[in-house]
């Protein structure tokens, strides 16, 4: 009788591979994605299917969409809450342009948002033809409360017109000024503000070509500046720039510390907290305790804000010499010295800078040539007309524009002559005559300096689905922060500060003569480095 075969793993037949039931709301969840132009991979990952299985529920597209139609009544009550690619599309839009509001400070409603909401999908229906016209949508009080559910919505400022409040807040600030005893040479203020930086005016030949071209629209980029300065109009702090792009290829080979500008960068060119409280502190705060220094003003000072969010709320603990007040939430945006006029006067400046340029380079008569220049005109060149631009601001402007929250501060009325809107806008006018652009007038000046600040349209909007004609520098490395005799300067105070903590409250006098003598040898290196690039400097001039 044969012996009876041993059993081992072999012999044991595998398990079958469990199957997984795709219900029609997955099915149709696929679906979706598809129609809002997500890609095959991405789906798959999202919903944990295979992309066999994404694809073959994609080619059947028809019959799963027509099983949807004679789903049981309970199914088909869950089909009737799916959200069509115009709706979603809306939503995502309406979003970005509530963050754009928010770090702009602008007042908003839910009626405004509603409004826009509506505005938006009319646009997107109309893009997109006859097949989506027989949605309905009219941006109700219900859709607002699932809308923000759906989505986490930045803090934005409530639209208040309360009577009475203008002037609450200088009451205030007097008070807080005569307690710090802060002069108007300690006394600043700071804001933010966008410029469209490859922009012309309307009519111009380059604007009308390039609407005629497909794609990105350069005069679509924008970049995010933060301009600020004293009271007393004799000190402009170096802007700081936030741009979509770290390395953009017109910055390769520039050291970016040695920028006229602090260089940041943002996907969407917007300050955050962290670039802001970054600026603050290794810049801000620095450049006043240089200043008080040079002035010989005690070390103090008062840096007025308003309540962006990207304004953290903690910046006065992070210096013990550096006082942060923020204006009122009901407090108007006309009443902030940046706000009043500076940044006008400053675009103004920019455009006036940037025709020079133009007929500097081109001597304004071949419009081949111009059009080349333009084509090759690169945020480079605009980093150095941004601060040409805000050098020539005169600090009679600078102090003028403290007359609605200090006015006892004031010393000058009216703004410079120099800086007058009225006068530059006629400078620039003449100056695009002379580069061939006879069609210009005052008012097409007046509407490009405008449209800097204006809200983003909707067909904007839509715009930045589509990719920035500029790329990423491929081999571009990270830039490395360089060191300058005034960043040495700045650690080396660091250090003595804190060795003249330990020195006044160390428990032991041994301790502190031997951490003392351990750091000055550990950071000799960089003493020499410094006295090194002191002589090469003295040397060179």
């Amino acid at each position: 009788m044969p012996g009876k075969r041993s059993l081992n793993a072999s012999a044991i037949p595998s398990a079958k591979r469990e199957r997984k039931a795709i219900t029609l709301d997955i099915k149709l969840e696929v679906l979706r994605r598809f129609e809002v132009g997500e890609k095959l991979s991405q789906i798959a990952k999202a919903l944990g299917l295979a992309v066999s299985t994404v694809a073959t529920i994609r080619d059947n597209k028809e019959k799963i969409k027509a099983n949807s139609q004679i789903a049981t009544p309970l199914r088909a009550s869950r089909l009737t809450r799916h959200r069509s690619a115009v709706m979603e599309t809306m939503e995502r839009l309406l979003h970005v342009w509530l963050e754009d509001q928010s770090q702009r400070n602008v007042p908003l409603s839910v009626t405004i948002i509603q409004e826009k909401a509506k505005s938006l999908f009319d646009d997107l229906q109309r893009e997109r033809g006859a097949s989506s016209q027989t949605e309905k949508f009219t941006a109700s009080k219900g859709w607002f409360v699932r809308f923000k559910e759906r989505h986490c919505l930045p803090h934005f400022k409530i639209n208040s017109t309360a009577p009475g409040n203008k002037d609450i807040y200088p009451e205030a600030l007097r008070s807080i000024i005569e307690e710090g005893e802060y002069t108007p040479q300690q006394v600043f203020n700071v804001d933010e503000t966008g410029l469209y930086w490859k922009r012309m005016p309307e009519g111009t030949f380059i604007s009308v070509e390039e609407k005629a071209e497909p794609g990105f629209k350069s005069s679509r980029d924008r970049l995010m500046l933060l301009l600020g300065g004293n009271a007393a109009g004799d000190f402009k702090l170096k802007p700081l720039l936030v741009y979509h792009l770290e390395n953009p290829k017109a910055l390769k080979g520039y050291s970016k510390p040695n920028l006229p500008v602090i260089w940041r960068s943002n996907k969407k060119a917007w300050a955050t907290r962290s670039i802001f409280q970054e600026w603050f502190t290794y810049f801000f705060c620095p450049a006043v305790e240089r200043y008080c220094a040079q002035n010989n003003l005690t070390h103090k000072a008062l840096l007025i804000l308003d309540n962006a969010p990207c304004h953290p709320v903690n910046l006065s603990d992070l210096s013990d010499n550096v006082r942060v007040e923020y204006l009122h939430d009901s407090t108007p945006d006309s009443i902030q010295p940046m706000g009043q006029g500076i940044a006008s006067a400053f675009k103004a400046h920019y455009v006036r800078r940037t025709f020079e340029h133009i007929l500097e380079a081109t001597d304004g008569e071949d419009t081949a040539m111009i059009r080349e220049f333009w084509r090759n005109y690169s945020i480079m060149d605009a980093v150095d007309n941004i601060a040409l631009a805000w050098e020539a601001l005169r600090p009679a402007t600078m102090n003028s524009v403290w007359k609605k929250i200090w006015p006892e501060c004031v010393r000058f009325q009216s703004v410079s002559q120099t800086d007058n809107i009225a006068q530059l806008q006629q400078n620039i006018v003449t100056l695009a005559k002379n580069v061939a652009f006879e069609e210009v007038v005052e008012a097409d000046v007046d509407q490009l300096l405008r449209s800097h600040e204006e809200d983003l349209s909707n067909t904007e909007l839509m715009q930045l689905e589509q990719e920035p004609a500029e790329e990423e520098s491929e081999d571009a490395p990270p830039a490395l922060r360089q060191l300058t005799t005034g960043r040495l300067s700045a650690a080396f105070s660091h250090f003595e500060a804190g060795l003249q903590v330990l020195k006044s409250d160390g428990p032991n006098d041994d301790w502190k003569l031997k951490v003392s003598g351990a750091i000055n040898d550990a950071i000799n290196c960089y003493r020499e480095l410094y006295n090194e690039k002191k002589r090469r400097s003295k040397q060179l001039s």
